[in-house]
């Protein structure tokens, strides 16, 4: 027989592992497997397998049943409390127990009253080894109390007024579903303008003519019973401000009238909830509702988000016009403010809601059921969170531990029982309560000490057949106490096999991962334990595959002729296969035109209805192959020269084989267009998640209309397949029916899983989360995981709603971790994944570098050294060290400036760094602060330092003033940055003449106290050239240059290199009247002119005149400003 393929390892959720087990697994074993082999000389305590809800409303109009259903060995007897107290079913003819069961029928339908049987119920299943509890059931009467008779006046508005119809429901149980009708039942249309509120209430932002209305009515429904109760019909009327004026004066006496100014445009203001702020607190779970409803025209829109965050992604949901936020499964991370904003075009107006998410408990990890053998140990753990979080209190057989008879191999610690050197005696069912003040978990595990030698549960010598390459699992279902150890063999003489080959599972199973033909044989399974040992035989037998080794081709026919299809078949030699012809995936047609011999299929006398797709089909009884060829019938004609063009779209899409996680695809091919199909491209769309996305999911030979493909779980498949020729690729076709494949636990983890604390006394848990695709599955979830890394502890873990976040609080600083991110669904877990390493959250260093030493390189530059701070100090990742540093007195004490630190950061965990652009002659103060991510440490001891002299600045300024015909004043401001004592200036120049040629160059020492100096006997009405610079011991400064004249006939001053300078002549001479002057200008005036028609010329010509000429010739190709170095040693701070 056929093997059938199971996974490999598969995963549970918690609320689908199955009741009962076949086989029994180690400590953490649900149940003795009832298998009807044991069920004879096998004891078990109690397990409740049904009871009714805890919270238990009942309908008053039918009996009344609490449910209460255990099974153990031998069948457990039941008994009941009611309010805390013994509940004698005896002594009240209308209250029975269904044979066999716990369940309790009261009979109220002939007679009683349900009110009567309302409290507190507990079931209690007993037999000799131990008491198993049910949870206590409260059991209530629904009600659906009639509306308080009210007189409700009319209600006349203004057009544009805002209003509240209030509802104000009877309290019945469970609450009431409250909506607004009309008298002819009727729901009343609601908007951005009109909506209901969740109290039930009708709000109107402004009212409209069109609201006017006598008939609004509030009806409450009532689930449980079936009833609806309806409030007295409110009538309102909206008029305008010359009826409201008539109508005041008619009406006032007998009618309400709300508000006497019209309603003119407003900004919003809220009509709930009232003022700025509110709380809300909503358990951990349930559907967190936010609403925030505004009045105002034109009508406000109102707009949500979080202060503190995002809105979780995939649970977040808009009611009512946006009015309403709703955030399903909350959990404490969606604690914050959220702020609803009502918006108009006269303004905007605020409102925040506090949110604090708390916790009903829930399970970590609860008990589990043990088998144990005498004298072996155990454990039984039961964790729960929950916020308060929860108390943890143990019962044994129902009884409080700490009034229970005392066994001498429990210990109890905290929320675990530790059991060692069981004995018989031990065996009793355990309770754990974990409670808060939002609810409890009450959970029944029971220890069975029992004896047992193993037993092989499987038949002996089962024969299986698999076919070479695939996977071969052979069963060995046991059972025993202590667990049984198990050890395949191959052959009778053959070693254990172990799992380098060999997958071996904890159910007893042997997984062959890839069966050869040497896997065939004989294998032996033996179960032992110190009682004993079992074993079983089964065997296995290896075949060949079965494969189509050569295929039908696509043909091309004209109508009368004759087709033939190929296709031959390589099986197994004890396998005999099974041939079959399909047409179109039916049956061949009754036609003596269609022939089939051994390996082929002949069409005669070929028809237009014989054209589609031909499959070969063989079939053995452990595998099956097929293949497929389209015929397609062409008119025998001449046609005209062939039009070549991309094929039409395949049609006749069509899903068969449908599988967990595979279908087959088959189509029809369109016309290629005189250009063979070269390939098929099949895409998909996942309706589900990605609706109007399509995918590539895989490509075909032109050959080919069928593809077998590969699904993912909890997909909404559809499927679209496109024809490509050399000419191109067809239109796509029409999207194939939906598929929607089973969902299963989820096949990956989330990635970018990081731990990064952002406070001292916390650790920050981000991943990525899995998208809809690969959920494989609805419900998805996170396990979290964590515990120090260099520590003992176990692993800590949550089970968190489908976030990318969670916040560990109350860690140490800066300590490393280990964080697991497992992804489940409500199949069941993904595979375990890998640790990755974080830190909690890093604190400010705790103490300063030491030893800091300066080393003055030269006037601009110094060296800093330091001995490093113990890492352990450091409180977080090591950034680097940073020095402060500033001048805090230039020694020449000339420049007393306003203090302005500077800031240099030296990465990694350097020693030394160097301080550059520094003032030469200047005393500095530093210190030294070691960084991490959370700051500075505090800063070592001020450490001065003093830089040495270097060479000045340019003079600030350089004037010439008071030129004469031979003398000419200097006067000048000193260099703004002295750097040093200043010794002299020097002041060197050269006269310049009418050709601008440089004469002779003079050289003169000027005292350093001197800031003006006159030169005299200077040639008469002559241009020098000036050079000036400041000097000290270290050398000269940068020049200044200046330009003057001595005479008059170029009053002025040419503009400096560099600086600004001006020379004012300080007398003028009256030269107009001189002959030669005269002579002179008519020579100018000649010259201008002739200059003027050259210009002319050569401008139309495209000529140029050059103008530097004059400016260049200034310059002194031997003697050049000197230029400071613009060296940068980097960036750094102030």
């Amino acid at each position: 027989m056929q093997l059938k393929i199971m996974p490999k390892k598969k995963h549970f959720s918690a609320g689908r592992v199955p009741l009962i087990l076949f086989l029994c697994q180690m400590i953490s074993a649900l149940d003795v497997p009832l298998d009807s082999k044991l069920l004879g000389d096998l004891v078990q305590p109690p397990t409740i397998t049904q009871q009714s809800p805890k919270d238990y409303i009942i309908d008053p109009r039918e009996n009344i049943v609490i449910q209460c259903e255990a099974k153990g060995k031998p069948p457990p007897s039941f008994s009941w409390t009611r309010n805390g107290t013994h509940f004698d079913i005896d002594k009240d003819p209308l209250v029975t127990m269904k044979p066999g069961s716990g369940t309790l029928v009261i009979n109220i339908m002939s007679e009683g009253k349900a009110e009567t049987y309302e409290g507190v119920y507990q079931c209690t299943a007993r037999n000799e080894r131990g008491a198993a509890i049910s949870n206590n059931i409260v059991v209530r009467p629904s009600r659906s109390p009639l509306w308080t008779k009210e007189r409700l006046e009319s209600i006349i508005l203004h057009n544009g007024q805002s209003l509240v119809l209030p509802c104000r429901p009877p309290i019945g149980l469970p609450p009431a579903i409250i909506f607004w009708m009309d008298n002819s039942f009727q729901r009343l249309p609601q908007s951005e303008r009109v909506s209901q509120g969740l109290n039930g209430d009708l709000y109107f932002s402004n009212v409209l003519p069109e609201d006017t209305r006598e008939d609004y009515i509030c009806y409450a429904r009532f689930n449980h019973t079936q009833t609806i109760q309806q409030k007295q019909p409110i009538s309102l009327k909206v008029i305008s401000v010359d009826e409201l004026n008539d109508t005041i004066a008619a009406n006032l006496s007998d009618t309400e009238f709300y508000g006497a100014k019209p309603g003119k445009e407003r900004p919003p203001t809220f009509l709930t909830p009232q003022g700025t702020e509110s709380r809300k607190e909503e358990l951990r779970g349930n559907v967190l509702s936010l609403e925030c409803i505004a009045e105002g025209l034109p009508t406000p829109i109102i707009y949500w988000i979080k202060e503190d965050g995002t809105l979780p992604v995939n649970r977040t949901f808009y009611q009512n016009f946006k009015k309403t936020l709703q955030i399903t499964q909350v959990s404490e991370a969606d604690s914050g403010n959220y702020q609803c904003i009502a918006k108009n075009t006269l303004g905007a107006v605020h409102h925040t809601i506090s949110v604090t998410v708390k916790a009903a408990p829930y399970w970590i990890s609860a008990p589990q059921n043990l088998v144990l053998s005498p004298g072996e140990n155990g454990t039984l753990i039961c964790r729960a969170n929950g916020n308060p979080k929860p108390r943890i209190g143990w019962l044994t057989n129902g009884v409080p531990v700490e009034i229970a008879p005392d066994d001498p191999s429990r210990k109890i610690d905290g929320d675990t029982i530790i059991f060692s050197n069981v004995q018989e005696r031990s065996s009793a069912v355990y309770q754990c309560n974990a409670s808060n003040e939002y609810g409890y978990l009450l959970a029944n595990a029971f220890v069975n000490v029992l004896a047992e030698p193993p037993r092989i549960l499987t038949s002996a010598n089962i024969l299986y057949q698999v076919i070479a390459n695939r996977p071969a699992l052979l069963d060995c279902a046991f059972f025993g106490s202590p667990l049984p150890t198990i050890e395949w063999f191959k052959g009778t003489k053959g070693s254990a096999l172990h799992e380098d080959i060999y997958v071996l599972h904890d159910n007893g199973t042997l997984e062959i991962p890839v069966a050869q033909k040497d896997s065939t044989g004989t294998y032996t399974c033996v179960a032992r334990n110190k009682l004993g040992m079992a074993k079983n035989e089964v065997h296995l037998e290896i075949k060949d595959p079965t494969r189509i080794i050569k295929q039908p081709e696509y043909a091309v026919v004209q109508r009368g002729s004759k087709v033939s299809f190929e296709c031959k078949v390589k099986h197994d030699d004890t396998l005999i296969p099974t041939i079959m012809w399909l047409k179109d995936n039916g049956e061949l047609p009754n036609d003596e035109r269609f022939s089939v011999d051994k390996d082929h299929l002949v069409v005669t006398d070929v028809s237009d209805d014989d054209g589609g797709m031909y499959t070969c089909a063989a079939n053995t009884t452990l595998d099956s192959v097929s293949a497929s060829a389209v015929l397609r019938v062409v008119a025998p004609t001449p046609t005209p020269a062939p039009i070549y063009d991309v094929p039409n779209p395949p049609f006749d899409l069509e899903l068969t084989n449908q599988l967990d996680k595979g279908v087959q695809l088959s189509w029809t091919p369109g016309d290629d267009n005189n250009s063979p199909i070269t390939k098929f491209i099949i895409e998909y769309e996942d309706a589900m998640h990605e609706a109007g996305i399509w995918h590539h999911q895989t490509e075909v030979s032109g050959t080919q209309t069928t593809a077998q493909l590969t699904l993912s779980p909890y997909v909404n498949y559809s499927f679209r397949v496109m024809a490509e020729n050399s000419i191109g690729r067809s239109v796509p076709s029409e999207a194939s029916e939906q598929y929607l494949t089973k969902a299963a636990e989820p096949d990956q983890n989330p990635t970018a899983v990081e731990g990064l604390g952002t406070e001292p006394d916390n650790l920050v848990i981000t991943w990525k989360p899995l998208n809809g695709f690969e959920s494989n599955g609805p419900g998805l979830q996170y396990k979290v995981s964590w515990r120090q890394k260099d520590g003992d502890d176990e692993w800590t873990s949550v089970v968190v709603a489908n976030v990318s976040k969670y916040i560990v609080s109350g860690t140490p600083t800066f300590v490393p971790y280990l964080i697991k991110v497992q992804a489940l669904n409500d199949v069941g877990f993904a595979p375990e994944p890998a640790a990755v390493m974080g830190h909690s959250g890093e604190d400010l260093p705790m103490v300063a570098p030491g030893n800091v030493r300066v080393n003055v390189v030269n006037s601009t530059l110094a060296e800093v050294h330091w001995d490093p701070v113990p890492l352990k100090s450091v409180r977080g990742h090591l950034q680097g060290y940073r020095i402060y540093y500033w001048k805090a007195q230039s020694s020449s004490k000339r420049n007393r400036r306003h203090i302005e630190k500077k800031i240099l950061t030296f990465q990694g965990n350097k020693t030394h760094g160097m301080l550059p652009g520094l003032q030469p002659y200047s005393h500095y103060v530093l210190n030294v602060r070691v960084v991490n991510g959370k700051g500075e440490g505090p800063a070592s001891t001020d450490r001065g330092f003093h830089t040495p002299e270097g060479v000045p600045s340019a003079p600030s300024s350089l004037k010439i003033v008071n030129p004469t015909l031979d003398s000419l004043t200097l006067e000048w401001d000193p260099p703004s940055h002295p750097n040093g004592v200043l010794t002299e200036y020097t002041l060197r120049y050269q006269p310049i003449n009418s050709t601008h040629e440089l004469g002779p160059l003079v050289d003169l020492k000027i005292p350093a106290n001197k800031t003006r100096w006159t030169l005299n006997h200077l040639n008469f009405s002559t241009r020098y050239k000036f050079y000036f610079y400041a000097q000290t011991s270290v050398g000269s400064g940068s020049q200044i240059t200046e330009e003057a004249i001595t005479t008059v006939d170029e009053a002025g001053i040419l503009p400096p290199d560099v600086g600004a300078g001006k020379a004012m002549a300080s007398r003028q001479v009256d030269i107009a009247t001189q002959g030669w002057f005269i002579g002179l200008m008519c020579a100018v005036a000649l010259l201008i002119l002739i200059l003027l028609i050259v210009c002319f010329i050569r401008r139309n010509k495209g000529g140029k005149y050059p103008v530097k000429e004059k400016e260049d010739a200034h310059a002194d190709p031997e003697i050049q400003p000197m230029k400071e170095d613009d060296g940068t040693f980097g960036e750094y701070r102030q």
